[in-house]
């Protein structure tokens, strides 16, 4: 059996864990909310209390073959610290949850070679990439949407910019059986793009969302410069033989 330890158990956290324990998997998951610890263990989740800004977590919580950290801080001075507590632990594995936010708009097709922004997140990534202790892979997910959160909702009160560029999402049940496949077929020291292969524009796409809740058709921003990026997602769907179970943005 497996040993998986989910740091950060948010929307897609706490999903994750519930499809690993369904599977036979041995799961711990954290969350910085002591209000949070009795949800957790209300969907058996056995739940540690972990801030990595404190600079303390649990050799308990990283007694595990695979740590997943699924959190949203981009604070590079305690993933550092982070790591070192990664590498006096028994851990081997890493699956570190990052975004295509990584990647600039330049109007083009963008892949796990083309360039990145400067940022924090970048830099983040290129301390999992660079350690030698453990193997990491890393994920960059496309725009997430899914359970409650609907992309019908977004925008609410604001009109939406670029509209004749593409829309780059994926859905919770795809980013949760992408990373079960990556620890059940043991695919580790890799970069995936993880986004569907359909990009509507953002009118197209935008205007369908609202009127699947019932809402009022949104305005549009044209004034800007059409800036986009298109994630091309070939590498995953090859190397895990994994096809989208949400491939179609207009019928979500």
């Amino acid at each position: 059996m497996k040993n998986v330890s989910i740091l950060g158990c948010g929307w897609l956290g706490k999903e994750l864990a519930v499809n690993f324990i369904e599977k036979g998997y041995e799961v711990k998951g954290s969350t910085t909310s002591k209000e949070k610890l009795q949800e957790l263990e209300s969907v058996a989740i056995p739940p540690y209390l972990v801030d990595i800004s404190k600079e303390h977590i649990s050799s308990e919580f990283l007694d595990a073959d695979v740590l997943i950290i699924a959190i949203t801080s981009k604070e590079v001075e305690d993933f550092k610290w982070l790591i070192t507590s990664i590498e006096k632990s028994n851990i081997t594995k890493v699956i570190f949850i990052s975004s295509t936010s990584v990647y600039p708009s330049i109007n083009k097709e963008m892949t796990e070679e083309d360039e990145t922004v400067n940022s924090p997140l970048v830099e983040i990534e290129n301390l999992f990439r660079n350690n030698n202790n453990f193997q990491t892979t890393i994920i960059r997910f496309a725009g997430l949407f899914g359970g409650e959160r609907q992309p019908g909702n977004w925008f609410a009160n604001r009109k939406i910019p670029h509209p004749k560029g593409y829309v780059n999402m994926i859905h919770r049940e795809d980013c949760i059986a992408i990373i079960q496949e990556i620890v059940e077929q043991n695919v580790f020291g890799e970069v995936f793009n993880a986004c569907i292969n359909h990009h509507p524009t953002r009118e197209d796409f935008y205007i369908n969302a609202r009127k699947s809740l019932g809402k009022p058709i949104p305005e549009f921003d044209n004034s800007k410069p059409l800036e986009y990026k298109i994630i091309n997602s070939e590498k995953l769907q090859k190397v895990l033989s994994y096809q989208f179970l949400h491939n179609d943005l207009l019928n979500i």
